[in-house]
């Protein structure tokens, strides 16, 4: 008599993974929480905590957690980590080192912004925002540059003064990313918003250079024209938000896809 012989059960070995990734995550929640209760400016400690809390609201660490969970399967079915989802279809992403996911490097130079820039912050002219690429330091246009031109407020070099110093202390790559809102620009020095918004991040690297010291190889320039908004287009209210010069100070993680230097 034949002896039914049944399918051999793989254990799958890998899920322990998704309990890992949920401890890194909370263990990094529950340090930003000790570190913010420690401070005794509570406002400043709330920015912070609002800052953080936004982060895991907008999705900004789920890339962070997918690449913990993920891996890479080459032909003979060896690799990273791999995470199955509904059906038992392995879902696989690109491999990325723990040791390089260093999302709150940079704590300690925007909680140093935001007592630096208390005032700028409370006016309106200036918002931080703690990302996964790093950290945002966003210029309101209004602020820092007349209406339809490139050259900086001779006002405004005050604050810029603020944020070189932080960067100067630092040597995460920056990017200086200019924005317009959805109102085609075409006169005799510039024939779109394109040309605007690159010749405005050109300024502040100028300005950063020159005046204050910021290394030049430290930097490099962006122009987005409208296509990256923060805010509808549809109002005055919104465009005036859509209308600024990001500065970023990138983390580890962000700094991955910039080319490096010459060999």
């Amino acid at each position: 008599m034949r002896k039914r012989i049944g399918r051999a059960v793989h254990e799958n070995h890998d899920r322990w993974l998704v309990s890992y990734a949920d401890f890194i995550t909370l263990l990094f929640a529950f340090f930003v929480v000790m570190f913010a209760s420690s401070q005794a400016d509570k406002s400043k400690a709330k920015q912070m905590s609002d800052s953080v809390k936004s982060a895991f609201e907008e999705g900004h660490f789920s890339a962070t957690v997918a690449t913990i969970l993920g891996g890479t399967v080459d032909d003979k079915g060896k690799g990273n980590a791999q995470r199955r989802g509904a059906g038992g279809e392995v879902r696989t992403t690109p491999p990325v080192s723990l040791e390089r996911e260093k999302l709150a490097e940079l704590i300690p130079s925007m909680q140093r912004l935001t007592t630096d820039l208390k005032q700028e912050i409370a006016e309106g002219k200036i918002q931080l925002s703690l990302e996964e690429r790093g950290l945002v330091i966003s210029l309101k246009q209004a602020a820092f540059f007349p209406s339809g031109e490139d050259s900086v407020a001779e006002n405004s070099l005050a604050s810029i003064e603020k944020v070189a110093e932080v960067i100067k202390k630092i040597p995460n790559p920056v990017r200086l990313e200019g924005h317009t809102d959805a109102i085609p620009i075409h006169n005799s020095r510039y024939r779109s918003n394109w040309e605007l918004s690159a010749a405005r991040s050109i300024a502040m690297l100028e300005i950063l250079d020159t005046r204050f010291g910021v290394p030049r190889m430290q930097m490099a320039i962006s122009g987005y024209a409208d296509s990256k908004p923060v805010a509808s287009n549809d109002d005055e209210g919104g465009r005036a938000q859509n209308r600024r010069v990001d500065i970023l100070i990138m983390n580890e993680h962000g700094a991955q896809g910039e080319p490096g230097p010459a060999r």
